[in-house]
């Protein structure tokens, strides 16, 4: 397993590592995290909602910061996480779902029709024995009524998925996407 350099949340950017070693493909914990996401993915996008809360830990923590285009050089400043789409944690989650799952959401009344792609997923051992990070690229589509416009939002995950006895639970979310200007008239779905 390679060595991995740890970094602080203002580095990471896309691509670098966050764990201390890389779990293997085709290992075990690298098969369940993969599954944990394909499954994410499914329940997301049938609007099961209720069930992929369940997936969620109590101290969930879930970002989306602002992309800006910057010079080659100046890479470093591209994620601003002073500023964000989304900075929630388990309860304003939780309180997100309910208000979807019930009559007042009129955002996504009718249902958006969603597409969650995720490829690119590598699997890093942490400094605490029961968590991992896990890296994947996620290509979402998104249509709405009976309009032929498809909106695609695409970015890295940055997950931190704990152990628990009912399997892994979804700790840490940062989605850094791609766009820095999203033509999709709201977020009121789950990247």
């Amino acid at each position: 397993m390679a060595q991995v350099q740890q970094r602080s949340a203002d580095q990471v950017q896309p691509g670098s590592p966050l764990g201390v070693r890389t779990v293997p493909v085709g290992a075990e914990v690298y098969n369940q995290a993969v599954t944990f996401l394909y499954e994410e993915a499914t329940l997301l996008d049938q609007v099961r909602l209720q069930e992929w809360a369940a997936r969620l830990a109590p101290d969930l923590i879930y970002t989306v910061p602002l992309r800006h285009t910057r010079l080659q050089h100046e890479q470093a400043a591209s994620i601003v996480r002073t500023v964000q789409h989304y900075h929630d944690d388990y309860r304003s989650i939780m309180g997100r779902v309910m208000r979807l799952s019930g009559k007042s959401a009129w955002a996504e009344d009718p249902p958006s029709r969603t597409r969650r792609l995720v490829t690119n997923v590598f699997v890093e051992e942490t400094e605490k024995p029961d968590e991992y990070v896990v890296t994947s690229y996620l290509m979402l589509t998104r249509s709405r009524f009976k309009d032929h416009h498809v909106d695609i939002i695409s970015g890295e995950r940055r997950d931190v998925l704990r152990v628990s006895e009912e399997g892994f639970k979804l700790a840490r979310r940062e989605v850094i996407l791609d766009q820095a200007v999203l033509a999709t008239p709201n977020l009121a779905i789950f990247l």
